[in-house]
């Protein structure tokens, strides 16, 4: 009897608490100092409050249908070939 790895490994699970506000960072910081590198000369006229609404309004659809997606891939990925080890 051999001790080979699963043919299918099980699914990774959800990411625990830690897991999603690294993952969350990781889109976040990087897609803002993009958004504000490109966008801050046209939004230096505003406010506070309306800059934070436009940057909000570009990088929430960014972080959540563009990053996140893969993000969570590259996760379950890695767990998927650290658990084959």
């Amino acid at each position: 009897m051999t001790n080979l790895p699963p043919a299918n490994p099980a699914p990774a699970g959800p990411p625990t608490k830690h897991q999603l506000a690294l993952m969350i960072w990781v889109a976040v910081f990087p897609t803002l100092t993009v958004l504000n590198l490109a966008l801050g000369p046209w939004l230096s006229d505003l406010g506070p409050v309306t800059r934070t609404f436009v940057l909000a309004t570009i990088a929430v659809p960014i972080v959540i249908y563009g990053l996140m997606p893969r993000l969570h891939r590259i996760r379950a990925r890695l767990l998927t070939r650290r658990a084959a080890s």
